[in-house]
This record gives structure tokens, sequence and C-alpha cells, in this order.
């Protein structure tokens, strides 16, 4: 009787040694599965993290490609002392006009930009530092200038700078000059006054800021006659004012973003080229 108790003892010791074994081993089991899954994850994250500083690299080495590209372009237009653009040499193309937009980026700017891209027209945008104050709108200018358009100076309030003292008249210039570098890495080459209005000091900042003067030779979106898509598009292109190397002044505005690829389409078709910007001397 003893002898079969010592043996039941003795099998019930081995199964649950058996028991405590297999639970250990389902715990080391689930342990690194547990484990794995975590190192897939990382690994994961890891793999992720390095996609986007490819992608973010890719796009450092765009940028820095299409401004080394532009910087070692020979200029082959001018700005005349009545704002037209105009050959350097007698060998370059003088059927030529050029787009500007002004007030941007306020509400239209980026669609205008893109329908520009999408057409592969140049232009420039003079930027109101007013308007980027906001996140979105330094992104907005961001990508505007990474499409490759030229960003310009028009001031940050859009003041009517020969009412302004000397030093109210500097930090409107030289403020947006500095957001547009902080935003773009590259400060504007172009200024223009708002109302075309400079003053001997205005016409001595943009100078020292390294930038050209630049008015236009016509332009009719803010009268309320050519508020409208098919007003705006008609006498952009029949004016007795288009000519060779004509400066065209538009703005952010719905109905000039509406009529854009029609005038763009309508220059072309009367053998107009639009010049690029970055061919202009500035310098």
């Amino acid at each position: 009787m003893k002898k079969i108790i010592l043996i039941s003892l003795f099998i019930l010791g081995v199964l649950l040694a058996a028991c405590s074994n297999q639970t250990v081993n389902q715990q080391t089991e689930d342990g690194n599965a547990a484990d794995s899954q975590t190192n897939e994850k990382a690994a994961s994250n890891e793999q992720k993290k390095d996609n986007e500083n490819k992608d973010k690299q890719d796009k450092n080495d765009k940028r820095g490609e299409e401004k080394k590209k532009a910087e070692t372009l020979e200029p082959k237009y001018k700005v005349s002392d009545v704002f037209s653009i105009v050959p350097i040499d007698q060998n370059t193309n003088e059927k030529v006009v050029l787009l500007t937009f002004d007030d941007a980026p306020d509400e239209h700017a980026l669609e205008m930009a893109k329908t520009l891209k999408s057409l592969d027209a140049g232009a420039i945008f003079f930027v109101n530092g007013h308007f980027l104050e906001s996140p979105e709108k330094k992104e907005m200018l961001k990508e505007i200038h990474d499409m490759g358009f030229m960003i310009g100076n028009h001031t940050y309030s859009h003041a009517y700078l020969p009412d302004l003292p000397e030093q109210e008249q500097r930090a409107e210039i030289v403020r947006v000059s500095d957001m547009v570098e902080k935003i773009t890495g590259e400060k504007p080459e172009f200024f223009r006054a708002p109302n075309g209005a400079n003053t001997d000091y205005t016409k001595k900042i943009a100078e020292e800021q390294g930038m050209i003067l630049m008015n236009w030779s016509y332009g009719y979106d803010w009268n309320k006659e050519y508020m409208s898509k098919e007003a705006l598009t008609d006498i952009m292109l029949n004016t007795d004012l288009l000519a060779n190397g004509v400066n065209l002044l538009m703005h952010d505005r719905e109905w000039t973003a509406a009529a854009l690829k029609d005038i763009v389409t309508g220059l072309r078709d009367k053998g107009y080229e639009m010049v690029d910007p970055k061919l202009i001397k500035t310098r």
C-alpha cells in the first residue's frame, strides 16, 4: 500500500513538472512572438522613416539642381526703361510677353500656378507680406516657388509708399524680402511698388536689396467691366497695347484664374512666347 502511494506521488510530480514546463514553454513562445511583433513594428517604422528622409532628400536635391540650373542660365532679356522686356541681342526672339501676378498668395495663386505649370508658361508672382503670416500661406508660396516660378516683392501691406516716412518705406520692402527668403531660400529679384508708385528712397532700397524695379505695360482685371472670364480674356488679347515685350499685369483674383488658360493660349495663337523670367537680367 505504501509502495502504491509512493508511485502515485511520483507520477503526480512528473505530470506537474510536465505541465509547468509546458506553461513556461508557452510563455516563452508568447514572449518570443511579442518580441518578434515589436521588432517587426520597429523595423517597419524605421523603414518608413528612412523612406520619408529619402523623399525629403530627393526634393532638396531637385531644388538644388533647379537653383543651380537657374544660376547658370545666360540672360537673354532685360527690363527696359518703360518696363517692357527686350532682347539683349538681335538673335533672341523679340515676340515675347511677360506674365506677372500681384497680391499673391491670396485665394487663387496656387491654382493659377498649377494652370501655368500645365501650360509650361513662366511668370512672376509678386507677393504681399501680410498674406505670409499663416503656415498655410507660407506652404502655398513655397509650393509655387518649388514649381519653378519666380517670386517678386510687392511690399508688406500694399501701402502707398510716397505717403510713408522713409523708415516705413524701408520696412515695407525689406520685411518682405526677408520673409520670402526664409520661406523659399531665395530673396526676390524684382520689386513692384503698389500702384507703381516709387520714390527715390524706395528705388535706393530696391537696389540695395538686389532687386530690379518692375512696373507694367498694361492690365485690366481690377476694372469692374473686366471682372469676368470672357471680358478679361477679350481685352488682354485684343487691346491695341499688345505688342512685343509687353509686361502684363494681372492679380490673384477669381475671374483672372478662370481666364488664365484662355489668355495664355490666345497669346500663343497670336505668335507670342511667354518669356521665362529666369532669362531676364537682374544684375
